[in-house]
């Protein structure tokens, strides 16, 4: 295996609308070349002092590890949540076709 410079960014949304339009915003703008929705997930975390319980919808764009910081901003800024979960996850090895693509369809850096 080999270290690649691409990354994978997992997302939480409020619902399948907000993924949606996270995804849409993400690949439109070519910070990611690809998104996809994993759909409705349920979470347990820790706010206002208190264990909570709620559906959310699981989203994972397929980026350049250059581009994260840009595209962790544009996540933040159209999130509807306080305090979004956005993360990425490198990517350590792939298909050369798919990287060269997923490469292709991001910005230039």
């Amino acid at each position: 295996m080999t270290d690649t410079p691409f990354c994978l960014v997992y997302v939480t949304a409020r619902d399948r609308a907000e993924a949606e339009a996270l995804a849409r915003r993400a690949v439109e703008t070519r910070l990611a070349a690809c998104a996809n929705i994993v759909g409705e997930i349920r979470s347990f975390y820790w706010w206002d002092g208190a264990v909570q319980d709620d559906s959310e919808c699981a989203l994972v764009l397929k980026t350049r590890q250059d581009l994260f910081e840009r595209l962790k901003d544009e996540i933040v800024a159209a999130h509807s949540y306080e305090c979004p979960c956005v993360v990425a996850l490198p990517l350590v090895a792939g298909s050369a076709p798919y990287l060269a693509w997923l490469g292709e369809r991001t910005l230039a850096g």
